[in-house]
């Protein structure tokens, strides 16, 4: 009997561990399972996005004249960047100048990556409106719906779009009431906000007021919904679908930097280019932060355009002026401006840390421009006017 008891007690012993690791390992998968499940992907049948371009038979004389006009800014305005032209969903021109590495002299090409600034803003705009057409979010939604401590009460998804939030200005927050050494994330600044006793300047929906904060506040909505970063919600749901390959979100202190990737310099002294060090309000993301080449922002251009992520509805609402409780129009969409005067377009414009950036499509003309730079130029806004006319007296559809 003892023999059979010897025998008997390893294999009950083995029995016994084996089901306690599997208690064990159940017991672990429940507690760190999250409670919400990350969305994914839900994009339209997925096509290429094809990149057209006109012949250099067509795009001679308009070739000749943008290649000067970028060696003039170049040697006079310090101009290091590239630019895309299209018209009628084509490619009329793209090139670069200048330098991407001055201490190495490494020039800019067409692989190399640009920080958006600004221009960030419409992919946020877009990311919501995915949420919305799935049916997670109501545009009339209040940011305490998902944040039940937000200290602004009554301020909807809306507000935030448009810009009619009336919310405290983040990089002032960041700037006074942030006490650690490394900069915060878009988690941790909203509880920032929640817990800094910051008054906010108006009560929702009573004016414009131009705010990053309200797209932090959206990119932080994007995360919780999704139950993702709002990185990878980016690249699942708009960057993969339209093949943007050269396109992500990068966060100072959190992410690697990445091949081609540039930084932001500045002139000093009227001769020697300074990189821009990163500060307190680089990792956050959804107000700036994607950073993309030409060729993709034009991508995305044609991926929007043409209903490859939104339905038509969406994008109405997106180019659509928003308006105040007292039905004043403002000149703002969702994460676009709107210009109804003059030459029409839909536009956005950006400038952090060195890099100028625009995206601009001129309606009547169905004109769009990119122009993508990083050594802090300042008059984006004349340029596209020239490019504008160059392309309109020397190039003919």
């Amino acid at each position: 009997m003892k023999k059979n008891i010897k025998k008997i007690f390893p294999v009950l012993l083995v029995i016994s561990c084996a089901l306690l690791l599997i208690t064990n390992s159940s017991s672990y998968k429940n507690v760190n399972e999250g409670t919400t499940t990350p969305i994914k992907a839900e994009s339209k049948e997925e096509s290429p996005v094809l990149i057209e371009r006109y012949s250099e038979k067509e795009t001679k004389d308009v070739q000749h004249k943008l290649d000067l006009l970028l060696k003039r800014i170049n040697k006079r305005h310090d101009f290091h960047g590239a630019i895309l032209v299209a018209k009628g969903g084509k490619i009329v021109y793209q090139n670069e100048i200048g330098y991407a590495d001055f201490k190495n002299k490494i020039l800019l090409n067409k692989k190399s990556v640009f920080q958006l600034a600004s221009v960030s803003k419409q992919f946020t705009a877009a990311a919501i409106m995915l949420l919305s057409e799935r049916n997670k979010i109501k545009l009339t939604d209040t940011v305490n719906a998902y944040f039940p401590g937000f200290p602004y009460e009554g301020v909807t998804i809306e507000n935030l779009l448009n810009h009619t939030a009336g919310l405290p200005k983040y990089f002032w927050v960041a700037e006074h009431k942030w006490q650690q050494n490394k900069a915060p994330t878009n988690s941790e600044m909203m509880a920032l906000l929640e817990s800094s006793n910051v008054q906010r300047f108006y009560k929702p929906g009573r004016k414009f007021d131009y705010s990053n904060t309200n797209y932090v506040v959206l990119a932080s909505i994007v995360e919780k919904v999704s139950g993702t970063s709002f990185s990878s919600f980016l690249k699942s749901n708009i960057f993969e679908p339209l093949q943007m390959k050269q396109s992500y979100v990068y966060s100072f202190e959190n992410d690697s930097i990445k091949e081609n990737q540039l930084v932001g310099y500045r002139l000093y002294r009227g001769w020697r280019h300074l990189k821009i060090r990163s500060t307190v309000n680089d990792a956050i993301v959804g107000d700036k932060n994607v950073y993309t080449t030409t060729e993709d922002l034009f991508k995305w251009t044609l991926g929007l355009n043409t209903e490859k992520l939104l339905t038509k509805k969406s994008l109405d609402l997106m180019y659509a002026k928003g308006e105040t409780v007292y039905g004043r129009e403002v000149p703002y969409g969702f994460g676009f401006r709107i210009n109804s005067n003059g030459q029409k377009s839909i536009y956005h414009h950006g400038k952090w840390n060195g890099f100028s950036t625009g995206l601009t499509r001129y309606l009547e003309d169905d004109l769009v421009v990119i122009v993508l730079e990083h050594t802090s130029y300042n008059a984006i806004k004349s340029l596209n006017k020239e490019i504008k006319k160059i392309v309109t007296e020397n190039f003919g559809v």
